[in-house]
C-alpha cells in the first residue's frame, strides 16, 4: 500500500488507516470470542499494508485498545512498524458520579489521565498520534497546549491532532499550542460532503493538516454488500450514488467500495480514509483502493450525482 507523511509530523503511514472501533464486536457473524475476531482483523490489516491503526479510549469501553494491545504482543516487531493513533475527550454518563451527563472534557487532568489509561490498556510506552475526539465547548486552548507539551516531554505522545473540529476551533487551538497539529479527523464520504463546503478541507490544504475521513463508506451504505434501494439521507439519494459508483467500478475493474474510497483519495488535501471492516477478505480488498485511477471528469461526475443538483 502507498504511504505518505501525516501532516507536517514525523509520522509516515499508509494511505488508508485501519479503524479499530469494531474490534470488540463480532457483529453476530461468528461464535468465536470477540477478542479472537478482533485480533484476526488487526493482523489481516497489517498484512494488507495498513500501518496506521485508529482507536479511541471509548471504543468498546476500552476493550478495543486492550484487544489491539493483545494483537501487538502476538506479532513480534509489529509495534515498530505501525502508527498507533487514539482519541480522548468523550466522557460517558455516570462518570465519576451517577448524576454526571455525557460530556466532552479537554481539561489537562483528564487528557493526561486518558493517555495513561490508554497506554496501560494497550501495553505500550508511547502513543504515536493523540487526537481530541469531539470539541469541548469549555475548552481552554492554553490548558490543552500545556497538557500536550507535558505528554510530549514525558515521551508518552509523539504527535497531536483533533477530530470533528470546525476550522475556527482548529485555529484557536493551534494559535495557543507550540506543537503543530497533524490531523483533523472528520466524517467525510459521498453521502457526507460538508467538509468540502465548510472550510475543513480548505484549512487542511492551507495548513498541511491531514484530513482523516471516518465512515468513508457512509456507515456501509456505499459498501459492496448493499443491495436494493436505500432510504434518502441528509437530502441525498444514496441509491443514485450507488448506481454511479457501480458504473465507474465496472469500467475500472474494481469494487463499489473501492470506487468510493478512490473518490476520497483523489482530493489534493490527501484525505486518509479510515476503513473498519473486521472481515479479512474485505480488509484485503479495500487495500487495493489506492491502485484505482480516477480522472477529474469521473470525480466530478460522481460528485454531481452525490450532491443531488447540477453544478452552477
Amino acid at each position: 500500500m502507498q504511504t505518505f507523511r501525516i501532516g507536517r509530523s514525523s509520522l509516515e503511514a499508509s494511505r488508508l488507516a485501519y479503524g479499530c472501533w469494531r474490534l470488540a464486536g463480532s457483529e453476530g457473524r461468528s461464535p468465536e470470542p470477540d477478542s479472537v475476531l478482533g485480533k484476526r482483523a488487526v493482523h489481516a490489516a497489517a498484512e494488507a499494508g495498513h500501518t496506521l491503526f485508529d482507536l479511541a479510549d471509548i471504543y468498546g469501553g476500552g476493550r478495543c485498545e486492550q484487544i489491539f494491545g493483545e494483537a501487538l504482543r502476538e506479532a513480534p516487531g509489529l509495534r515498530d512498524r505501525v502508527v498507533v493513533a487514539t482519541k480522548c475527550g468523550i466522557r460517558r454518563a455516570g462518570e465519576p458520579t451517577a448524576s454526571a451527563p455525557v460530556r466532552y472534557d479537554f481539561s489537562a487532568g483528564h487528557i493526561v489521565r486518558s493517555v495513561e489509561s490508554s497506554l496501560e490498556r494497550m501495553g505500550i510506552g508511547t502513543i504515536d498520534l493523540l487526537m481530541l475526539h469531539r470539541p469541548d465547548y469549555l475548552m481552554d486552548p492554553a490548558e490543552i497546549a500545556g497538557a500536550f507539551v507535558q505528554l510530549r516531554d514525558a515521551g508518552k505522545v509523539r504527535e497531536f491532532g483533533v477530530s470533528n473540529f470546525r476550522p475556527s476551533q482548529v485555529a484557536a487551538l493551534q494559535q495557543a499550542c507550540p506543537l503543530r497539529l497533524a490531523v483533523n479527523q472528520v466524517e467525510l464520504s459521498l453521502l457526507q460532503l460538508a467538509p468540502l463546503e465548510d472550510g475543513v478541507l480548505d484549512q487542511c490544504l492551507a495548513e498541511a493538516l491531514t484530513p482523516m475521513a471516518w465512515s468513508p463508506l457512509a456507515g456501509g451504505k456505499l459498501g459492496d454488500r448493499v443491495h436494493g434501494v436505500l432510504p434518502s439521507q441528509r437530502g441525498y439519494r444514496p441509491e443514485a450514488v450507488v448506481r454511479e459508483l457501480d458504473t465507474f467500478a465496472e469500467g475500472a475493474g474494481t469494487t463499489r467500495a473501492n470506487a468510493a474510497l478512490a473518490w476520497l483519495l483523489k482530493h489534493p488535501a490527501r484525505i486518509q480514509p479510515v476503513v473498519g471492516s473486521t472481515d479479512p477478505a474485505a480488509i484485503r480488498s479495500s487495500a487495493k483502493a489506492c491502485e484505482v485511477v480516477m480522472s477529474r471528469e469521473q470525480w466530478y461526475q460522481i460528485y454531481t450525482v452525490a450532491r443531488g443538483t447540477p453544478l452552477p
